[in-house]
């Protein structure tokens, strides 16, 4: 039995999910898998309990659910939104201020103010830097919701008003319910392959010395991410991350699929920068563990170069990017990179 000083989980043992090293860290037993889509010979059944279980029933339903809600009641009329005024603007940032503090804050809330269930099933023992010059005001916490809301949230914000009027003046070929139903509904579930793909490719741009220098380092202070981490970014790379949704000047779109859109990439994050494995939750006397999705993103912050994307499709896999935490991923990892350094100290320099 694992307990904690201050959880109020006292009857999970996470020994039958994985181990701790030398230093405490958390490795899983079960290396992360990619989705059975690119396999020969094809797996039906795997395929088929995949797409149900971690790409429809999922994280994504949340988001996907948050999207619907939002567009239903908390999203001006496209009549509204042909024109650009101060008030409809206002309401979406409050809006998407409100949605974020309340999910980012109840993930960080329960696991890291209250420890729920202290470090059951965290990667790094350690909680948060309360007392570093690499963050502002000190505090790692302090410093990511700053981020977040400050420069996230409103770019966020700027990204959904362009689309939204873009929508309402007809600059994107808009679907209707009526006759693009089945289309709308195949586009929503589209959405989080989409934002793999786009993120895997903006992330290894970010990697681009230059660029991780001048603007991707701010994220990667955070070597020990909490849910606050996911969205703590420069607002250069914040205006990088959302452009996925620019999409939709190409492809037709329903209000829905943009919100969607946003929300996905707005709040994903938190889960993929929570810090736990599992998140622990105790109903009706029964104790459920509930995956978070992400060890390899964690595996990122604390290696760089690795684990681009986490998403259905198996980029880092075919760009020889993917490691799974294993020894033999770490010693693969390590002589790219000697490879890598190899080729730029034989480049020629400059007279």
């Amino acid at each position: 039995m694992t307990t904690d000083a201050r959880t109020h989980v006292t009857t999970v043992d996470e020994r039958d999910s994985g181990h701790r090293d030398e230093r405490g860290n958390w490795i899983p037993a079960k290396p992360h898998e990619y989705a059975p889509i690119f396999e020969w010979p094809p797996r039906p059944l795997g395929f088929g309990r995949w797409l149900l279980r971690s790409y429809l029933f999922s994280w994504n339903l949340v988001y996907a659910g948050g999207a619907v809600g939002a567009w239903l009641w908390l999203t001006p009329s496209a009549a509204t939104a042909r024109s650009i005024h101060v008030a409809w603007i206002i309401w979406l940032l409050a809006r998407n201020l409100a949605i974020v503090s309340l999910f980012y804050g109840g993930w960080h809330v329960r696991l890291y103010r209250r420890r729920s269930q202290g470090t059951l099933f965290k990667f790094n023992p350690r909680w948060p830097r309360t007392d570093s010059s690499v963050f502002l005001f000190g505090s790692q916490t302090r410093d990511n919701v700053f981020w977040t809301l400050v420069s996230g949230v409103p770019i966020w914000t700027a990204f959904e008003v362009v689309m939204l009027w873009a929508h309402a003046n007809g600059h994107v070929t808009a679907l209707t319910w009526a006759d693009d139903g089945m289309l709308i509904v195949l586009l929503m579930l589209a959405v989080p392959a989409f934002r793999d793909v786009h993120f895997y490719l903006t992330h290894r741009l970010l990697h681009v010395r230059i660029l991780y220098q001048r603007f991707h380092r701010l994220h990667h202070n955070n070597t020990n991410p909490g849910p606050w981490s996911g969205l703590a970014m420069h607002p250069v790379e914040h205006l990088l991350y959302f452009t996925g949704v620019l999409v939709h000047f190409v492809v037709a779109a329903h209000p829905v699929v943009i919100i969607y859109q946003l929300m996905h990439a707005g709040l994903a994050p938190a889960a993929g920068h929570s810090g736990f494995e599992k998140v622990v939750v105790e109903r009706a006397g029964k104790i459920v563990r509930v995956d978070t999705g992400s060890f390899n993103h964690y595996l990122h912050h604390n290696y760089f170069e690795c684990n681009y994307a986490d998403g259905p499709f198996p980029l880092d896999r075919w760009f020889g990017t993917f490691n799974d935490g294993s020894p033999a991923a770490q010693a693969a990892m390590k002589m790219r990179l000697r490879q890598r350094r190899a080729v730029v100290r034989s480049m020629p320099t400059s007279p």
